[in-house]
């Protein structure tokens, strides 16, 4: 797929992406939810070899195509690792699906009710590096915890100021304002994120595009202005620790935004399955996440 290609496909495309980035410390998490406990491995390296494997078992699955799935964010070592003796963008580039990687190094510490991103001095090298593999796009996250216009600003402008670093990198950034879904005051925390990426978005230059991450809102539609607007490619949601069926139910509420799931597609799977149970497994999620992101239920006024 060339780069035009792949705007189109996630532009325009009846699907979701992927998210297998988990990392550092959330990777034994990840693989306990995989059913391999801690002390299986008995260095980081071995850790992330059975992180690799998983992810490379998902990605050659039969069910994870580009029919339904549009993209897949990667872990930057998943990057430059191989799937089927192929660098693992290409695997996916050959399966119809887009590849994203995931940029930040972490969070700093709560400052103003949020979470920003830990500063990036190798982005850059990142970037090129990334894009020298085939790689689309890249995904950024901080973390808004309560609804404090100054903390939530300032989140924003620095997410818009890595992403212009992206598009200076010639690929598409995700930028992911996550609001903790157990804010106290989630609703109006989402009220002033939507203000502030408004208004960042008027910022960018004309004809820039980009993309979205962002937790389920409190009220269903919130986000249609960020839907509709030019400079948005496309909106896409996480599951945030709702539960698969919990994420679909209110992904299926708010129209012309996908699913971009971890944890929701990824819940039943285990390393001791068949692949016969894998694949059946993995299929059932896709085919789940597919419908919350394509057919969209009304909601009343």
């Amino acid at each position: 797929m060339l780069d035009q290609d792949m705007k189109q496909k996630i532009a325009e495309g009846n699907g979701f992406i992927a998210a297998l980035d988990q990392s550092g410390g959330s990777t034994p998490k990840a693989l306990k939810g995989y059913g391999i406990e801690e002390g299986a491995w008995s260095n980081d390296e071995e850790m992330f070899g059975l992180i690799h494997a998983m992810r490379s078992r998902i990605i050659t699955a039969p069910a994870f195509s580009g029919e339904k799935v549009l993209g897949a964010i990667l872990f930057e070592r998943t990057m430059d690792g191989t799937v089927d003796g192929k660098p693992t963008p290409a695997a996916l580039i050959d399966r119809g699906v887009v590849p994203f990687i995931k940029i930040d190094k972490g969070l700093e510490n709560e400052a103003n009710g949020v979470q920003m991103m830990k500063p990036m001095p190798e982005l850059d090298a990142l970037l090129a590096r990334a894009k020298g593999l085939g790689v689309f796009g890249t995904k950024e996250r901080s973390v808004i915890n309560l609804a404090n216009r100054e903390g939530i600003a300032a989140v924003v402008a620095q997410q818009f100021d890595i992403g212009r670093q992206v598009l200076a990198g010639g690929l598409m950034p995700i930028i992911e304002p996550e609001v903790n879904i157990k804010s106290p005051e989630r609703a109006e925390a989402d009220q002033i994120l939507l203000e502030e990426i408004l208004k960042n978005l008027d910022g960018l230059p004309e004809g820039e595009q980009v993309m979205l991450k962002l937790s389920l809102p409190a009220k269903a539609g919130l986000f249609d202005p960020l839907v509709d607007h030019p400079k948005v490619l496309r909106v896409v949601a996480l599951s945030g620790g709702f539960s698969r069926t919990e994420a679909c139910a209110e992904l299926a509420k708010n129209r012309g935004i996908i699913a971009s799931f971890s944890r929701a597609l990824l819940n039943d799977l285990r390393h001791q399955m068949s692949d016969a149970e894998f694949n059946a497994a993995l299929g059932e999620a896709i085919d789940e996440i597919h419908a919350a992101s394509t057919a969209k239920q009304p909601v009343a006024a």
